[in-house]
């Protein structure tokens, strides 16, 4: 059972495509995994094990008639709950959407889906994806698997503690801020932020139904998982146009150039100006560094002289706020958890990253947006990430 649920959502969809385990002996080992793990860890927030029962079934039916239903054929995946899921409540953490059950699923959904992932269930996340630890008011904050004690990170605390639990083998989520990094860092898995629409965010909360399209820059959809392998592999299955969206291009996934190494330049770095780097962490990097010079590739340690954290910081902060103002509603629930973010933000943790970090400086964006401010910030933006 143990070494099912930890091995790699590509392993497990050869083993049930070459019958060595069926899809609801795997289902099966994960819904035990759930039911003996997920009450200390809150990571999933709403299990749908009949219909992934009844899925798992219709898989192994089919792979006995000599059907494939694709490359995730009857592997149990999870979804952080700010993804639309057919018939699976989806919740964001928000009670106004405590009883809220798509009829459609969002596009990077159907396409895992389509692929012949079994969805066994959602996983918690921050309220609105607008925190930096996973709490909210409808489900118990996620606990870090591997300290109790410990938060497992936000937005998707839930996506990353469920992964690194061998609760789930897949997950997604979803990145503006840190969303699917900082999580994936805290629990100890593999996480991939992606560039702005190269995956449709059709179906993904915010914005919340009903709510005009308004996140157009820095949201992007993301996955987690225990393996390098994984991620690539749901990255190729739901990156893509959508008719849904038409902001996203028909940009097709390049294949490995083949280039030799020793033909790549490649820049690395180990610290910020503004903030210490981890001693653990640093020499990680070094290592890691060291054995890519070792393939004979050309490595240089850089870092942009005109770069500054706290720049890039406060450009996003108030991208982020000019967005959010129309995205998310303005109603009590709403206003408290941005309330309690801001006053955390600016009176908790090291003085360095507070002074940074602290939101408060954006409540004229906040309060008094306006288009002018929106267009500048959106230059200030462009400039930035082309020098």
């Amino acid at each position: 059972m143990n070494s099912l649920t930890f091995a790699p959502a590509h392993q497990l969809a050869r083993m049930i495509r070459d019958r060595e385990v069926s899809a609801v002996e795997v289902l099966d080992a994960y819904l035990v995994q759930i039911y003996k793990h997920n009450s200390k860890l809150n990571a999933v927030c709403t299990l749908d094990e009949d219909n992934a029962r009844k899925r798992a079934k219709l898989a192994d039916e089919a792979l006995a008639r000599g059907e494939n239903w694709g490359v995730l054929h009857g592997v149990p995946i999870t979804i952080k709950d700010i993804f639309a899921t057919a018939g699976i409540r989806t919740t964001a953490g928000y009670i106004p959407l405590k009883d809220y059950v798509p009829e459609q699923d969002a596009t990077a959904v159907a396409r895992l889906r389509a692929a012949g992932a079994v969805i066994v269930g959602k996983t918690n996340m921050a309220e609105l994806a607008g925190d930096y630890q996973s709490t909210n008011s409808l489900f118990p904050r996620v606990n870090n698997p591997w300290n109790l004690e410990y938060t497992a990170g936000g937005s998707s605390g839930g996506s990353a503690a469920a992964v690194a639990a061998g609760l789930s083998p897949l997950d997604l989520g979803n990145d503006i801020g840190g969303s699917v990094r900082q999580p994936a860092h805290f629990c100890g898995v593999y996480g991939l932020k992606l560039t702005d629409r190269r995956i449709s965010t059709m179906g993904m909360i915010p914005e919340v139904p009903g709510m005009p399209y308004c996140l157009r820059q820095m949201m992007t959809v993301g996955c987690l998982a225990r393996s390098i392998a994984d991620i690539r592999l749901c990255f190729s299955l739901i990156a893509g146009a959508d008719l849904r969206r038409p902001d996203v291009p028909p940009v097709s996934l390049d294949p490995p150039s083949g280039k030799p190494l020793q033909n790549c330049k490649i820049a690395w770095i180990d610290e910020w100006r503004e903030v210490p780097v981890d001693a653990e962490i640093r020499a990680l990097i070094v290592a890691i560094a060291q054995k890519i010079a070792d393939t004979g590739a050309c490595i240089e340690r850089w870092l942009p002289k005109d770069f500054a954290l706290s720049t890039a910081w406060n450009i996003y902060g108030r991208m982020a706020a000019y967005i959010n103002n129309y995205a998310q509603p303005k109603d009590i629930y709403n206003i408290r958890r941005s309330l309690t973010l801001i006053w955390r933000t600016a009176t908790q943790g090291d003085k360095q990253l507070r002074k940074i970090g602290n939101f408060s400086r954006f409540l004229p964006e906040i309060l008094r947006p306006s288009l002018r401010g929106y267009f500048e910030t959106l230059t200030k933006r462009s400039l930035y990430c082309a020098n």
